[in-house]
């Protein structure tokens, strides 16, 4: 039986020597490329942390001591040490193992909402909270340096260091990585500390000579140690935190468990606001992650080789690569177009940009809302930004696209990657808002491509705009093969057209191919379909409505929210304009999805071609008898 067998929970590793401390860490790194090279998963952030979340729970006591992570996707080695390890089989899968923090699974948990930058609020309330009610417990807020380039990290920092009383401690994974080899001021200040030991070597040296004369050295010392600020801002730059009025410890070995512990055991005794300074090795322990230059393997899409670290599927041409190889092309073309990340340089594809222009690539770190009004000032300036990011991220810049850059008409265009349901990253993954709030925003126009070749179109009008926020939106995955329009009326295009004129269905981006089948499948059952693309589905056209009056039932599809989407805009302007038809709307529900493989959720929630076919039929079925009915008031009131 292997070390790893006897671990139940975090008391089992409080109760293990040295030696077998080593041997466990090394179990833990076997077992996680073994499991995540069948599930896939985030393999490298975990590989990077695996000493630090023992020394964390050898420290602490969880769950009566809080532990919060930062991007939780580096909290797998926390689930193998709270007794989950079984569950590693079903991670990702529908019904299994969560990729993130879950409050279901487990009472170590905490914070589910997996978006970054968000862990030191969450730790800030709790800390406070225990204080108000009278509790001695500890929060430990675990945070990537990737996450400190977050705006919201520095509104806590500010807020934490007022707390004095708080039993609060920070600890920082300092890898030099988010998704992609972290940017920034920040990450020079943290690379200073990694790199320049003199301070605690000038400082020793002083102590030892000093504290050797009897009678003058220790009040010498004493003196000379009040500028020990003034040292630190000389010869190190972590007095940034303490200029917060924040403790600092560090930087650590984050492979040293000894020292990790010493490090954390100084900061749970201090009974305040500490931050622990950690340096780490993303995917340490497995040389293919190591030596992957891109990311260290942070996130595996699917099952792979655990020799090789190469994913077994062949490799699809997927959305995103379309995009990358298109703005590539237009960067040639105009050189007023300049790229913008938010430290997702190639989960976007904005790589091959960076790679030929990198002068006019920028990533901003994690930080949406200073990209989206950054790329409002460039606007302003002349220059046409793209900013490319996820499309659940979106949501944190909602502010900064409505009030900084539509109100100014900047002409910037976001690209949303990973819109509508992403599947096995669960609830705070998926893409499936924007379409909603951004619905809301004056001027704002928004495409949601059908296939490759109307994202290379899409993307091409949208940079001509210059006078407004232009949003193209996709989703993961592959590409589908190119949809060709039957024609092009007007500002929309006609997919489908057979038999009578009884059922107008508006298919949205990749909803396009799977309302095709439906319309197949109404069309046997004698049902007369019209299937149109939008292309742009903001702002909705009239013509759009001129087409539906000509129809019995209206039926809109997409990939996104149902409430406030387009189905909901297509209602309103019928509506507006007097047209009373029935309409269905058909979307995702209002909920936050579990996670699952795309086509599984999509299925569940009714959006593929048989669910769809049926509802609408049973529709048409009920139009049908309803007309077929005699209407009896007449002959009553005679």
């Amino acid at each position: 039986m292997g070390l790893l067998d006897q671990i139940s929970g975090p008391q089992d590793v409080r109760g293990l020597d040295e030696h077998q401390l080593t041997g466990l860490a090394a179990e833990i790194r076997t077992f996680l490329v073994d499991q995540v090279s069948k599930t896939g998963g985030h393999l490298g952030p975990n590989l990077g942390v695996v000493e630090l979340t023992m020394a964390i729970h050898r420290v602490f006591e969880s769950p009566h001591d809080r532990i919060v992570f930062d991007t939780g996707h580096q909290s797998y080695v926390h689930k193998i040490l709270t007794g989950r390890r079984a569950g590693f089989a079903t991670l990702r899968q529908q019904g299994g193992m969560s990729g993130y923090p879950s409050q279901a699974e487990s009472d170590h948990d905490v914070v589910e909402n997996s978006h970054a930058s968000t862990s030191l609020s969450y730790a800030d309330g709790l800390a406070k909270a225990y204080v108000v009610r009278g509790e001695d417990r500890h929060v430990v807020a675990l945070v990537g340096d990737g996450a400190l380039t977050g705006g919201m990290t520095w509104e806590a920092l500010n807020n934490i260091a007022a707390a004095k009383d708080s039993k609060l401690v920070i600890v920082v994974n300092d890898n030099g990585r988010s998704y992609s080899p972290t940017v920034g001021g920040l990450a020079t200040h943290l690379t200073g500390l990694r790199t320049d030991p003199r301070y605690e070597v000038v400082l020793e040296q002083v102590r030892s000579r000093l504290t050797g004369t009897k009678l003058v050295g220790p009040p010498l010392y004493d003196a000379l140690h009040a500028i020990k600020k003034g040292l630190k801002d000389a010869l190190a730059p972590q007095g940034m935190f303490e200029d917060l009025g924040l403790k600092y410890v560090g930087p650590v070995d984050g492979h040293d468990l000894a020292a990790l512990e010493q490090a954390l055991t100084k900061a749970k005794n201090f009974n305040g606001p500490v931050i622990v300074h950690t340096i780490t090795t993303k995917g340490l322990g497995y040389p293919p992650a190591e030596q992957h230059d891109e990311d260290n393997l942070h996130s595996v899409s699917g099952a792979f080789d655990p020799e090789t670290g190469e994913l077994l599927a062949s490799a699809a041409t997927i959305w995103t690569d379309v995009f990358r190889e298109e703005l590539v092309q237009l960067g040639a073309e105009r050189d007023d177009i300049v790229a913008i990340t938010a430290a997702m340089l190639h989960p976007t594809g904005l790589y091959g940009f960076a790679a030929a222009y990198p002068d006019r690539t920028f990533d901003v770190g994690i930080a949406e809302q200073h990209a989206v009004t950054s790329a409002a000032g460039m606007a302003m300036a002349g220059l046409h930004p793209v900013v490319a990011i996820y499309a659940t991220f979106l949501n944190r810049a909602f502010d900064q696209v409505l009030m900084d850059a539509a109100l100014h008409r900047c002409g910037v265009t976001l690209v949303l990657d990973r819109a509508g349901v992403t599947g096995e990253d669960g609830a705070s993954h998926n893409g499936m808002w924007d379409m909603s709030i951004l619905q809301v925003v004056p001027g704002l126009r928004l495409a949601a491509p059908r296939d490759g070749a109307r994202l290379r179109e899409q993307l091409r009008d949208a940079v001509e705009v210059s006078d407004a926020v232009t949003v193209l939106r996709f989703p993961k995955g592959a590409v589908p093969p190119d949809l060709d329009a039957l024609e092009r009326v007007g500002s929309y295009d006609v997919m489908a057209r057979a038999g009578d004129q009884d059922v107008l269905i508006m298919a949205v981006g990749p909803m396009v191919a799977t309302c095709l089948d439906v319309a197949q499948r109404l069309g046997a059952q004698g049902i007369g379909v019209t299937v149109v693309d939008p292309l742009w589905v903001k702002p909705l056209q009239s013509d759009l409505v001129e087409l539906a009056r000509a129809h019995r039932l209206v039926v809109s599809v997409e990939d996104s929210g149902r409430v406030g989407g387009s189905g909901s805009v297509l209602s309103q302007a019928l509506a507006d304009a007097e047209v009373t038809l029935p309409t269905m709307v058909f979307g995702i529900p209002q909920e936050f999805l579990a996670p699952a493989k795309r086509p599984v959720i999509l299925d569940e929630i009714g959006l593929t071609a048989q669910p769809l076919a049926r509802e609408i039929t049973a529709r048409v079925a009920a139009l049908e008898g309803a007309e077929e009915q005699p209407d009896h008031r007449a002959a009553d009131s005679a």
